[in-house]
């Protein structure tokens, strides 16, 4: 299954959330990306079919290795790119919803380009 960026994006959010609290359930997804519970239980779904997060018995998400993979390259990338343009005196709300957006479309070429560029 092609992972598409909305895909991305809700591993991003499962990885961060389980970075705060282990125990992730789709309504804490709901609540943080401000989605409605049937789009969220559809995308859980898909990601579920493809590979990319397991759901136990009680209802608790988790990434597998895969999932947990396109995650981190998500966050990293998001968190390089924010404060990348936060350093260019972005503000840091613009710089974080800029970064959201590079963050699905750069490639990995370009992007470690930049971050070796960046990471002088």
């Amino acid at each position: 299954m092609r992972l598409l960026e909305s895909g991305e994006m809700y591993l991003e959010t499962i990885y961060l959330l389980t970075q705060e609290n282990p125990h992730v359930r789709s309504i804490d997804v709901c609540e943080h990306m401000g989605f409605s519970k049937p789009s969220v239980s559809r995308a859980v779904g898909l990601l579920k079919s493809g590979g990319y997060i397991n759901v136990d018995k009680d209802g608790y998400l988790t990434l597998t290795d895969v999932g947990r993979e396109v995650a981190v390259k998500m966050y990293d990338r998001h968190k390089l790119l924010t404060d990348f343009l936060v350093s260019l005196g972005v503000d840091s709300e613009i710089a974080s919803s800029d970064a959201c957006k590079i963050e699905h479309h750069i490639s990995d070429e370009s992007f470690e380009a930049l971050k070796r560029h960046i990471c002088k």
